[in-house]
């Protein structure tokens, strides 16, 4: 899952932003409503942390562009304003979370996960697929009661497809999910990563089909009979 943060005071967004990293997430930082609006217009993100005191505007001007334009992106306003007005605007702008700042860094990685699994139609943290277990605050997935041996990257496509399980999912969409600007990962890269999960998967009654020419696409073998 990749997280837009945008933040003017570097010092806190790199921190911020280094903290998901850590956490498994990919996430950028950009310091103002400019460079906000052209990453968005740009690249994919799962969430957006926003600030609202920005250098060129407002980070209410973000939250309008959103939803003006149908955008459904969840939005996490992360600032000092605490005036119960400011909270009542943001939120009937379209925000779907607000948060004043300080905020501990294990609670903004549950905000932000809570909002992922809400607009990815997932309200349990724990997701069954057949008979493989997501957990999605621990970051590991079971079979039948064992662990699976994932590493990062493999956790992290597994977890992008399910949460848009019967939906198919581009080579693009998983690159852009999976790293940040100062990643790189190359459609061969996917592949074996995908190759890789779906064999850990097998038995599991969940599949991973290739869909030629469009992407991936997890499903449950009960819904294909």
């Amino acid at each position: 899952m990749r997280i837009l943060v945008t933040e003017d005071d570097m010092a806190l967004g790199q921190a911020m932003t280094q903290s998901l990293i850590h956490g498994g997430y990919a996430a950028d930082l950009v310091g103002s409503v400019a460079g906000a609006l052209h990453a968005l217009a740009v690249e994919h993100f799962d969430a957006i942390v926003l600030d609202l005191g920005l250098p060129d505007g407002d980070g209410y001007d973000v939250v309008r562009h959103l939803r003006r334009h149908g955008m459904s992106l969840p939005v996490l306003i992360l600032t000092a304003r605490d005036a119960t007005e400011d909270r009542v605007h943001g939120l009937d702008l379209g925000a779907d979370d607000y948060v004043i700042k300080p905020v501990a860094l294990a609670e903004l990685h549950a905000r932000l996960r809570a909002l992922i699994r809400r607009a990815s139609n997932m309200s349990n943290p724990r997701v069954r697929l057949g008979k493989m277990e997501l957990d999605t605050v621990g970051k590991q997935a079971s079979l039948a009661g064992r662990q699976l041996e994932l590493s990062a990257r493999e956790w992290s496509v597994l977890e992008y497809l399910a949460a848009n399980s019967r939906r198919i999912i581009s080579k693009e969409q998983l690159i852009q999910s999976l790293t940040g600007w100062d990643q790189d990962l190359s459609a061969n890269a996917i592949e074996a990563y995908v190759g890789r999960v779906r064999n850990k998967i097998e038995g599991s009654g969940v599949v991973i089909r290739t869909v030629r020419g469009l992407g991936y696409l997890l499903e449950e073998l009960s819904d294909t009979l």
